[in-house]
């Protein structure tokens, strides 16, 4: 499927192409207005030139500065600016402060401080950055400032202002996918005030990193943005080195006045050692030294992101705002990777192998370890537009803020794999470090090639009731058309095309300005070609269909300055795919997640801020017909909790640590392999003067050994979690 030849596609740029022309003209005409200062991120403005603006004093109290881990609003929960306790919805902030205050530099560590997160790895024609979210993958629930981010490559957050995640089906705002919830990624903005700042940061095992963040005004009205990164990153596993760089470059238009036109780019390149981890023996990950790894010294994971964003925003008045925005996103991977297929009771490629957990009486030292290769060249690129009308209202004494929109999508997807024959038995102890061998030549495989064209229309309505009182309601309609085609896999053509409506219903109560309690329910739909890929058997089946039912509160204490949240939640998925005993598959399968979840933010004094939060998962498998009924799914632990806390003893010093807490969990729904909890501890010490800043962070503090990444295929694969760490990062501002 080609872009340029789909009806879609041109009814995108035509779109997008009016309304643009349509609202710069409105942006040239600004000269002469009185521009009143910008209120919940959007511009308030008189339309007319001699007109004054009188806006209510504004009282701000609390430690919000630009160090406290405490966030007051969220786009993720309405597609607008909203203050959290608006959000009828539990919804976790990660914002720049806590990343820096921990040290972390990727997506997927930072996602360890949203309780409920855990981590999968690269698995199958999956790369990059996988993730479950409340007990359900969100593979392709990432997204990049609102729009879905579903290339594989391995986030970074040199660019990133915030990490929203957003609990609970969420198909009425973000269309077909979000089981378990969306994760959005916020980027920085061009602003008024100038930033010129860069940081180092040296560690042990050969880890080297520099960030750049420049920030120019260019005139009253407009900026300019460039952030970057170069890394250089050794581990505590053998072999593994990443080699990553990135640019981030963004331009504002017309800041402060009534039409704003927002134009940025995204561009990055991975070269890293992938780590398929370890197999499991007797039900549990193979107990070899951490750094040992089963790859090829020659393998590589090779990738380039390329996204390119533009937004028009035009307010027509304070309670009247269109908005129109455009992303263009365009990944390759070119992978070369080597797993640990299965475990041999022997050296021969013929021995017989373990199953079911590997389960086995003979001693580690007569085992070895079959190798199987995962090389595939993969282009997955999308293009998506949206228009929002975003307008405030009163029907009497009821007043609306009401958000109607339009989205279009298409993306294309293509999957050329490979194989190599005669790939080397390895011991399960200490395995050589070889590279490929020339009696290992590379099989062409499999040519996937496969698109969808997708439409949205919504709207959501947040009613407020006087005082105390808000009914959030949305609704939502998707058609979802997808087709696929292989050249040696089955199916060797399919299509489908599925229509779904969305539904969203939540009530809020606030007694007061700082306590708000709610009840909500959302719906969601998973199709079958959602990924663009599809296992063979599923193409004729309909989208699984998730509800949740959630029930929460949400404090603000201390004067405002600490936020504490709470609420149960039930997560139904009532028609899972599942394979029944004639090799069929159907939508006979049922998934229940019950759950509690808490959370804690902000300063308990001035000197003393905390971030924590704690989730309970009790999940099962209601109902399958593959054997798995009554199991656990995987990769779900029943107790997270995450734990942050800095001080600040004397002037200009910042001392902190936390701990990172998962229970046990499956690496598989067989349950075969249980791969055991842990407690992760870290700390950090900082000093700060206004024109630098020098942090000293250590991760896995004790040196746990402990796994983080779980893989399902083969049985269930378990990837070693990084050693004690010591970061030296220095900041200077200029």
């Amino acid at each position: 499927m080609k872009l340029s030849k789909t009806p879609l596609a041109l009814a995108i740029v035509s779109t997008f192409a009016g309304s643009l022309a349509a609202t710069v003209p409105a942006f040239a005409q600004t000269s002469g207005q009185t521009i009143a200062p910008a209120v919940s991120g959007q511009a308030a403005f008189s339309p007319s030139a001699p007109a004054e603006v009188s806006l209510p004093a504004v009282e701000v109290s609390g430690q919000q500065d630009s160090k406290s881990f405490q966030a007051e609003t969220s786009t993720v929960g309405s597609k607008t600016p909203t203050a959290l306790r608006d959000i009828p919805q539990a919804v976790t902030v990660i914002n720049r402060s806590l990343l820096e205050s921990q040290g972390l530099t990727s997506f997927q560590d930072a996602l360890r401080n949203a309780p409920g997160v855990t981590v999968g790895a690269a698995e199958g024609g999956s790369i990059g950055n996988n993730v479950n979210l409340r007990g359900f993958t969100a593979r392709t629930d990432i997204y990049l400032d609102g729009f879905r981010d579903r290339g594989q490559y391995y986030r970074d957050t040199f660019d990133l202002e915030s990490i929203e995640v957003l609990y609970g089906p969420s198909s009425m705002l973000f269309g077909r996918g979000s089981t378990g919830g969306v994760i959005n990624q916020v980027s920085k903005q061009a602003q008024l005030k100038p930033v010129s700042e860069v940081s180092t940061t040296i560690g042990n095992d050969d880890r080297y990193r520099t960030t750049v963040d420049l920030d120019r005004p260019l005139s009253d009205t407009s900026a300019f943005r460039i952030n970057a990164f170069g890394q250089s990153m050794g581990s505590t596993r053998d072999v593994e080195k990443n080699k990553d760089f990135g640019v981030a470059p963004e331009v504002r238009f017309g800041i402060g006045t009534p039409t704003e036109v927002t134009l940025s780019a995204l561009i990055q390149h991975n070269d890293d050692q992938p780590d398929y981890g370890v197999q499991s023996v007797n039900g549990h990950p193979a107990p070899v030294d951490k750094g040992t790894y089963y790859g090829l010294t020659d393998d590589r994971t090779i990738q380039d992101t390329q996204i390119l964003s533009a937004r028009v925003t035009h307010h027509f008045s304070d309670d009247l705002t269109l908005r129109n925005e455009t992303q263009y996103s365009h990944y390759t991977v070119d992978a070369r990777e080597t797993a640990p297929q299965s475990v041999l009771t022997g050296p021969l490629a013929t021995s017989p192998a373990l199953t079911n957990g590997n389960f086995t009486t003979l001693p580690l030292s007569s085992l070895f370890i079959k190798l199987q290769s995962h090389d595939r060249i993969i282009t997955d690129s999308s293009l998506y537009n949206t228009t929002d009308l975003i307008s405030k209202f009163n029907t009497g004494w009821i007043k609306h803020e009401l958000v109607t929109g339009v989205e279009l999508g298409h993306d294309n997807y293509t999957n050329q794999s490979y194989s190599r024959a005669n790939l080397p038995i390895v011991p399960l102890i200490d395995p050589p470090q070889q590279a490929s061998s020339p009696s290992s030549p590379e099989i062409l495989g499999n040519y996937a090639n496969s698109g969808a064209n997708s439409i949205g229309i919504y709207a959501n309505d947040t009613i407020s009731l006087g005082e105390h009182w808000k009914i959030v309601g949305g609704l939502r309609w998707d058609r979802y058309q997808a087709e696929i085609s292989n050249t040696i896999s089955l199916p060797g053509y399919t299509s489908q095309t599925n229509d779904f409506t969305s539904v969203r219903a939540g009530v809020i109560w606030q007694p007061t300005d700082t306590q708000s309690y709610y009840v909500s329910y959302g719906t969601s739909f998973d199709p079958s070609l959602e990924t663009l890929t599809v296992t063979n058997g599923q193409q004729n089946l309909a989208p699984e269909e998730n509800r949740s039912y959630e029930v929460g509160a949400k404090w603000d204490l201390l004067e405002g300055n600490l936020s504490v949240t709470t609420s149960l939640f039930q997560i139904e998925q009532t028609n899972t795919r599942t394979l029944d005993d004639d090799g069929n598959y159907e939508l006979s399968g049922n998934v229940r997640v019950n759950g509690f979840q808490a959370g804690v933010t902000g300063h308990i004094t001035n000197n003393w801020q905390v971030y924590g939060g704690y989730t309970y998962l009790d999940a099962l498998v209601v109902q399958a017909a593959d054997g798995t009924q009554g199991h656990t799914p995987a990769n779900t632990p029943r107790n997270t909790v995450t734990l942050w806390t800095t001080y600040q003893p004397i002037h200009n010093w910042e001392v902190g640590g936390g701990m990172t807490y998962l229970s046990s969990r499956y690496a598989s729904n067989t349950n075969f392999v249980e791969v055991g909890g842990y407690t992760r501890w870290d700390a950090t010490v900082a000093f700060h003067q206004p024109k630098y800043d020098l942090r000293l962070n250590l991760l896995n503090l004790t040196n746990k050994e402990y796994y983080d990444a779980l893989i399902a295929s083969d049985g269930g694969r378990a990837v070693p979690a990084v050693g004690r760490t010591v970061l030296l990062t220095g900041t200077y501002r200029f």
